[in-house]
């Protein structure tokens, strides 16, 4: 045989070998499946019995004053009844009780947004990043619709972190307190929370 068939078929036997090692287009090289025992097996010994947490605390929505917790970055495009459209940053602090002066158990990081035409019904995306305690460190994620003037909104709770990975679950608003001449809010959740 020549040479540079020999080559060839050298280079073409190795061309062959290579694609018969790649990956099939259907198979995901970015991506691992597990079941729930081999997962559990992998984030410790804790991760195989499901529990639910219930939290209760007190949100502080501050507009007014030297140092809101919560800014509008966007105000509505017109006027409005309901403020469609106007989205706020927040930073709130959530203590134990109602008053603002009580033990900061975490902070409400996110934004909320009018996002209702005809009610004040508002878009919140919120995490509770926990300060106290064995949950110091972990959130837990809000993102829901918040109809402000009912007496009890539910949202769900769509994950976190720390001691909160896989979580799942609703938390309850109810409006504390309410100043009409600063717009200032104190809001009460009640967060139930599904978790390993």
């Amino acid at each position: 045989m020549p040479s540079f068939l020999q080559t060839n078929a050298i280079t073409l036997s190795l061309l062959i070998i290579y694609s018969l090692s790649l990956p099939s287009p259907t198979q995901a090289t970015f991506a691992t499946t597990t079941t729930h025992d081999e997962e559990a097996q992998q984030l410790g010994p804790n991760h195989n019995k499901q529990k639910l947490t219930h939290f209760k605390f007190y949100w502080h929505d501050v507009v007014s004053g030297p140092n809101p917790t919560s800014i509008s970055v966007v105000n509505p495009p017109k006027k409005s009844s309901t403020s469609f459209g106007m989205m706020n940053m927040i930073d709130n602090p959530l203590t134990e009780g109602p008053k603002i002066g009580s033990k900061l158990v975490g902070r409400a990081q996110g934004f909320y947004a009018s996002a209702c035409q005809t009610d004040v019904g508002l878009l919140m995306s919120m995490n509770f990043g926990f300060l106290e305690g064995k949950y110091n460190g972990s959130s837990i994620i809000v993102l829901g619709r918040n109809m402000v003037f009912d007496k009890v909104r539910e949202m769900p709770v769509v994950g976190g972190s720390g001691l909160f990975r896989f979580a799942t679950g609703y938390v309850q608003a109810r409006t504390h307190t309410f100043n009409l001449k600063k717009g200032d809010a104190i809001v009460q959740y009640d967060c139930y929370v599904m978790h390993y």
